[in-house]
Formats: structure tokens, C-alpha cells, sequence
């Protein structure tokens, strides 16, 4: 049996379906995974989707630091866009929407906050704040500071 060039033509068309299905597959489940993540919600404006709440009254201690600059604009792990003048944090695990009251310990500045975002990836940070809110509690000055963060919402 000879092939000809219209069956070589359905061949390729098979085989870019085939790689077309494969790429997308990877996508999704990509996607699913980013959606399991623990407090995770697609649309911030919606109820959050994981209907976790974090145990009001439950207090962290450890350091902060603050970021804006260079995701000021960007997607967060909630999926809002990251404003640096909102007052807004990002903590590895507490659900999204979680607001914490977050006292320095050293000078007794506070702020109140809410997670949006996941992280620090600073080996010992328990929070990072928006700039807005590393500023009212003087990190824009100190870098990172101990504070006592409590869930209040």
C-alpha cells in the first residue's frame, strides 16, 4: 500500500491534535492544582471559595517584612491584583480574607491587615505586608521587625 501526500496530510493533523490535547491536558492540570491550594478563590470579589476560616483570636509571632515594589500590579495567589497602598499580607497558609491585627513588638505600632497573597519565602518571615502597611508600623525604615500578628476576622 502506497501513501500518498492527502494521507500524509491526515497524519500530521492526528498528530497536532494529539500534542494539542496533551499541552492542554498539562494546563489543567496545572490549574487544578493552583485551585486545591488550601484558601484559594478565583474571583476575590465572590465568598471565598475554600469557606475555611482561620480561629479568631489565634496569635503568630515571628518577623515581618513588607514588598510592593516590582508586584505592585501583578496577579496574587488569590488572584486579586496587588496594590501596595491597600493594607493587605501575604501569609504561607492562613485562608484568604483572614484579617490579623499585626502589632511591632519593639515600638508598639500596629495595622490591621487581610491575606491575600501567599508567602514570604524568607527563611524565618511569618508575614509579608504591603508597603502601605510596612509603612504604618515603621518597616519602611527597618526593613523586618518581630511582631505579634492575632487573627481578628
Amino acid at each position: 500500500m502506497a501513501f500518498s501526500y492527502r494521507h500524509f496530510q491526515g497524519c500530521i493533523r492526528i498528530a497536532g491534535v494529539v500534542a494539542l490535547s496533551i499541552l492542554l491536558s498539562g494546563c489543567a492540570a496545572g490549574n487544578a492544582k493552583i485551585a486545591s491550594r488550601k484558601g484559594y478563590v478565583r474571583f476575590p470579589e465572590k465568598q471565598y471559595a475554600s469557606g475555611e476560616k482561620a480561629e479568631i483570636g489565634l496569635k503568630i509571632t515571628g518577623e515581618a517584612s513588607y514588598y510592593g515594589p516590582g508586584f505592585d500590579g501583578k496577579k496574587t495567589a488569590s488572584g486579586e491584583i496587588f496594590d501596595q497602598d491597600d493594607f493587605t499580607c501575604a501569609h504561607k497558609s492562613l485562608p484568604f480574607g483572614t484579617k490579623l491585627k499585626v502589632v511591632r513588638v519593639d515600638n508598639g505600632m500596629s495595622v490591621v491587615v487581610r491575606v491575600n497573597d501567599r508567602g514570604p519565602y524568607v527563611d524565618g518571615r511569618i508575614l509579608d505586608l504591603s508597603v502601605a502597611a510596612g509603612k504604618e508600623i515603621g518597616l519602611d525604615k527597618a526593613g523586618h521587625a518581630k511582631v505579634v500578628a492575632t487573627v481578628i476576622e
